[in-house]
């Protein structure tokens, strides 16, 4: 069966919609050097969302660099994964692959992502 969520597009396929919105830093945590790198390569805000495909129940974080839309986050969010406020303004999950971040220009929009998240996990029965 063919799935609703392409993981090599970034481009929301017309079931999905987006959810939730805002800007933020996205980062990568890199295991190797021990420290968070941006995503892209280069420092800047993106524009990252929440797409939802509510017919298959599936959600997605997808983030583009506001400076040339370059895509720095394609993210599925899955049931048992956990969403960690490290901070008021950063905050990160893994998947089996990476460890993503990210940090928001005020607490006001990390609230709303945040609260968006938790409203995801809770349409997946649960994190």
């Amino acid at each position: 069966m063919m799935s609703d969520f392409s993981p090599i597009s970034s481009r929301p396929r017309s079931e999905e919609h987006s959810i939730a919105m805002t800007k933020a830093s996205v980062m990568l945590y890199d295991d190797q050097m021990k420290k968070w790198l941006p995503a892209g390569g280069a420092q800047g805000f993106s524009k990252v969302h929440i797409y939802a495909n509510e017919r298959a129940n599936t959600y997605r974080v997808v983030g583009r660099k506001i400076s040339n839309h370059e895509v720095v986050i394609n993210c599925m969010l899955t049931k048992g994964m956990r969403y960690n406020q490290a901070s008021a303004t950063f905050h990160q999950w893994r998947d089996p692959k990476r460890v993503y971040g990210l940090n928001f220009p005020n607490v006001a929009e990390a609230k709303a992502f945040a609260d968006s998240v938790a409203e995801v996990f809770a349409r997946l029965g649960g994190a």
